[in-house]
């Protein structure tokens, strides 16, 4: 028994420590603990590092006055830059944080230079600096990373929303000025209008986008674009209406301007950031004239339920409506803080109808690229197809800068119902037009009131079981009642039962997130764009390497998914691109 426990607490060395023999048939490990190399076998595995390098994918939305910058999958952008000549500066530049810099004595600006420095692009490029456009832009991204986004943009993918309708060489600057100055690898650029229908969370509808320089509305169907119409009549001449209300007040001029007085004088005293800075607190847009009366019965009812104090108790017969219509907005003067000018007001609502609605000016003194939004609104769907416009009427969205004014967007939606009320869908226009409208009118007037006559009689008939004597004899087919059919009405429960209707043919309006935010859910979702363009084929041939094609359509076989290692594999279309919308 002791030579057992002997042998068992003392091994042999031969146990212990292995021969030279075996050390030398062993395998030479690490020196360290390690983790096990994990080896992938099937194609659809991910790993983790590679899946969150491709997961920052970038999105810039690029505006003739801002630039929105952000990531993909949040609901806001990161950061909205601005133009402004304040940013153009040379580093050590102070002069704007000296004393008395607000109020220095300006230079004038002209009506055809008006705003022209806080632009990035204009779509008249005959006096467009395409390199000063460049340079600004190359600022503004440069500041978007370094104090914003902090990251690298050499290997992220990067998804540009852009309007519809732009300049080749605007867009051939957009592209070379990413491509080079930092090197992003892969560019999808998306159009505006159908992103806003996504982030509206539709498929279908109509996007009124009031931008700076020109307002477009576009018809989307089924995320295709399908019908565009444009006017000038956007923030920019709003802005610069606003100046010259600001103007006539500060030299003490208190009649009211003229809907065209943008062309009266040459010169604008009001400096550009003050006009805009009144247009984004002050600016309002009344009712339509059919609805004044029972917006101001709306106003004295919410005013009243505020409890705000009447200044005036003497007065009982002044309506409280008009009291807040003529208040006076102390607004300071650009030249000196300490003065400062009363304005009405109601006259902050004057740049919004004469620079959008124009409702006193007649279509006929005014050009096809100047029309009100109400009739560009109208005109946009009268030139639908009746089953895209039925669904198109109900799905107005509203976007852009001017989107924010109040009362703009019920108004808009107000003159259109009232213009579809009174003409319904006739292209036609004229007094010969107006003439047989009204006689179809009185038409439908007549056989209304006949079929009314005859429900009436047929009603007496099955109540006292007596024939009237007022019925008539004979009864047109069209009059008559018609006959319930069993089968169609079961048919009519089961199509309903298994497509549920949709809202279609009344005047409706949807809230959107805008354009950012749909192109964010599009790269989070990691669909592909049909226009993507690669660094290295867009550097070797340009624009002039992308194919014409404007219709593309995206087949089922061609779909592929932007999972990890779909830049390293080649998954863009090395062999050619095509400009799509652009081109």
């Amino acid at each position: 028994m002791a030579t057992t426990a002997e042998s068992l607490d003392h091994p042999y060395p031969s146990a212990v420590r292995p021969s030279i023999s075996n050390l030398q048939h062993a395998v030479r490990g690490p020196t360290s603990p390690h983790t096990p190399v994990r080896v992938i076998s099937s194609s659809f595995s991910s790993p983790l590092a590679a899946h969150r390098a491709e997961e920052e994918t970038l999105v810039f939305e690029l505006g003739a006055r801002h630039l929105r910058a952000g990531y993909a999958s949040e609901s806001a952008p990161r950061c909205s830059l601005t133009y402004s000549p304040e940013q153009s500066r040379r580093v050590g530049d102070y002069r704007q944080w000296l004393p008395g810099y607000e109020t220095r004595a300006r230079i004038k600006a002209t009506i055809d230079k008006w705003g022209e420095d806080h632009e990035l692009w204009r779509m008249d490029l005959r006096k467009v600096d395409l390199g000063l456009v460049e340079d600004k832009l190359e600022r503004a991204l440069r500041d978007a990373y370094s104090r914003y986004l902090l990251l690298d943009s050499k290997t992220r993918r990067l998804v540009l929303v852009l309007p519809s309708v732009l300049p080749h060489a605007l867009v051939s600057v957009l592209l070379t000025c990413l491509f080079t100055k930092f090197q992003v690898p892969s560019i999808t650029m998306l159009s505006a209008p159908t992103l806003s229908i996504v982030a509206a969370g539709l498929r279908s509808g109509l996007v009124v986008d009031i931008g700076w320089q020109e307002t477009t509305i576009t018809a989307v169907y089924e995320y295709r674009e399908i019908h565009q119409c444009r006017t000038t009549r956007a923030m920019k001449l709003l802005t610069l209406h606003m100046a010259q209300i600001l103007q006539k007040y500060t030299r003490g001029a208190q009649k009211e301007p003229h809907a065209d007085s943008a062309t009266s004088d040459e010169d604008i005293d009001v400096d550009f950031q003050h006009a805009e800075e009144v247009t984004a607190r002050l600016a309002w847009c009344g009712t339509s004239p059919q609805n004044l009366k029972h917006s101001e019965e709306t106003l004295e009812k919410r005013v009243t339920s505020l409890q705000i104090a009447r200044d005036d108790h003497d007065n009982e017969d002044t309506p409280l409506g008009s009291e807040v219509y003529n208040t006076l907005i102390s607004v300071p003067l650009p030249s000196s803080s300490s003065k400062l000018v009363p304005i009405p007001f109601s006259k902050f609502s004057i740049p919004v109808e004469s620079a959008l609605i124009a409702h006193d000016s007649s279509f006929h003194d005014l050009d096809d690229h100047e029309q009100p939004l109400p009739h560009l609104l109208y005109r946009a769907l009268l030139s639908l197809p009746p089953d895209v416009r039925g669904l198109c009427m109900s799905r107005i969205v509203l976007t852009g800068g001017g989107s924010n004014i109040p009362g703009l967007k019920s108004r808009l939606l107000d003159e259109l119902s009232t213009t579809v009320a009174r003409r319904g869908w006739d292209p036609v226009w004229g007094k010969a037009a107006e003439k047989h409208r009204k006689a179809q009118e009185e038409v439908a007037r007549s056989r209304k009131a006949a079929a009314t006559k005859v429900q009436s009689c047929i009603r007496t008939t099955e109540h006292t079981g007596d024939p009237s004597n007022d019925r008539p004899s004979t009864v047109a087919a069209a009059i008559e009642p018609q006959v319930p059919d069993p089968i169609e009405e079961k048919l009519r429960r089961e199509e309903a039962m298994r497509n549920p209707a949709t809202v279609s043919g009344i005047v409706r309006g949807v809230e959107t997130l805008g354009a950012w935010a749909g192109a964010s859910l599009v790269a989070a979702l990691k669909i592909r764009g049909v226009v993507e363009v690669e660094r290295e084929v867009f550097l070797q041939h340009g624009l002039a390497g992308a194919k014409r094609d404007v219709d593309v359509s995206v087949s089922q076989s061609s779909r592929q998914s932007l999972g990890p290692g779909y830049l390293r594999a080649g998954g863009l279309d090395k062999a050619g691109w095509t400009l799509g919308t652009w081109a």
